[in-house]
């Protein structure tokens, strides 16, 4: 997987300076692959190409072999997310599916959805809109359904657009941060997590200039606040990572060491204390009441001195005391 993502990172650039960084992509759908998964579940949804359609499947891992499976004409993958490789578009109650479709056109004129139930997998509904979309994510119900308008040919010039899956239809506003409505947060998503209930959707963007930010979006509410992130100087990018930690925690990995910390509550980052490096068995770390002096091993010897007086004094006492032999 990793040296999957280090080429697809480097094909962008990505793997390098931040100077060198690109600017903006669409992450297309995927067939084949490790599918998608709600959080904390073992039930995998997989699109393969199958002749001229998509051969959907529903993998039961705590079951056994594939469970279900439906034939799809048109090529049709699941969306992808960030190119560490995460996917969406599975509600995380297990019961919405949407499969975005696939096409060597670029920009299409046109994209095409289709809206499964997860049960038979049999489409609930087809979607086709003008212009070129991703899907970003999906609300844990499968109400809300967010995707990614690319309104030119320019792949960093979008918006984040919601659209109702009860009502079918597109709303007009995009999502955005509500405490910087007019500034655009643009640029490549590097990885993705979710929390355990689908709800918020956490990505780690890098601009054309280098520069980090995470985008949250609350998928249950239609919110979205991004939040600026320190870039790790020179570090190869294709190791970040987002995990959620306790205490209402985001943290920000690069080569499996924490970088940067984020608190999901307030927004508010910081950069993680420092770890103290405990001290090596043959280096004792001297007390700070000792001036710095190791005084256990300059006393050792003196301590061995003592001890071998006692037990000599101890002998002669013995001896002193050993009772008279019998008389002949």
């Amino acid at each position: 997987m990793r040296r999957a993502v280090l080429i697809t990172l480097s094909a962008l650039g990505l793997v390098a300076p931040a100077s060198a960084l690109a600017s903006g992509g669409p992450v297309p759908a995927v067939q084949g692959g490790s599918g998608v998964s709600a959080p904390g579940r073992h039930v995998t949804f997989i699109a393969l190409r199958h002749g001229r359609g998509t051969l959907v499947e529903r993998i039961n891992h705590a079951r056994g072999p594939v469970q279900a499976s439906r034939f799809l004409a048109g090529a049709f993958g699941v969306p992808g997310a960030a190119y560490d490789g995460s996917t969406t578009g599975l509600s995380t109650d297990d019961r919405t599916l949407v499969l975005a479709d696939i096409t060597n056109v670029h920009p299409p004129r046109r994209t095409r959805l289709v809206v499964l139930d997860t049960g038979r997998l049999r489409p609930r509904a087809r979607i086709e809109l003008r212009g070129f979309y991703t899907v970003d994510a999906i609300s844990p119900t499968g109400r809300w359904l967010y995707l990614i308008h690319y309104r030119s040919s320019n792949t960093n010039d979008y918006e984040v657009r919601a659209y109702d899956l009860a009502r079918r239809r597109l709303l007009a506003r995009p999502v955005v941060d509500p405490r910087e409505p007019d500034e655009k947060m643009q640029g490549t998503p590097l990885t993705r997590t979710m929390t355990t209930d689908g709800r918020w959707a956490y990505t780690l963007y890098v601009r054309g200039s280098g520069a980090l930010f995470i985008h949250a979006l609350d998928t249950a509410t239609r919110r979205a606040f991004c939040v600026d992130v320190p870039a790790p100087s020179g570090a190869d990018l294709s190791t970040v990572h987002l995990a959620l930690a306790p205490s209402a925690t985001l943290r920000i990995d690069v080569a499996g060491a924490p970088f940067a910390l984020m608190n999901t509550r307030t927004f508010a980052v910081r950069r993680p204390a420092a770890v103290p490096v405990p001290p090596s068995p043959h280096h004792p770390a001297a007390s700070r009441h000792q001036g710095g002096f190791p005084w256990p091993l300059a006393l050792a010897p003196v301590a061995a001195l003592i001890a071998a007086l006692l037990l000599a004094r101890r002998r002669r006492s013995l001896i002193g005391r050993r009772p008279a032999a019998d008389p002949q």
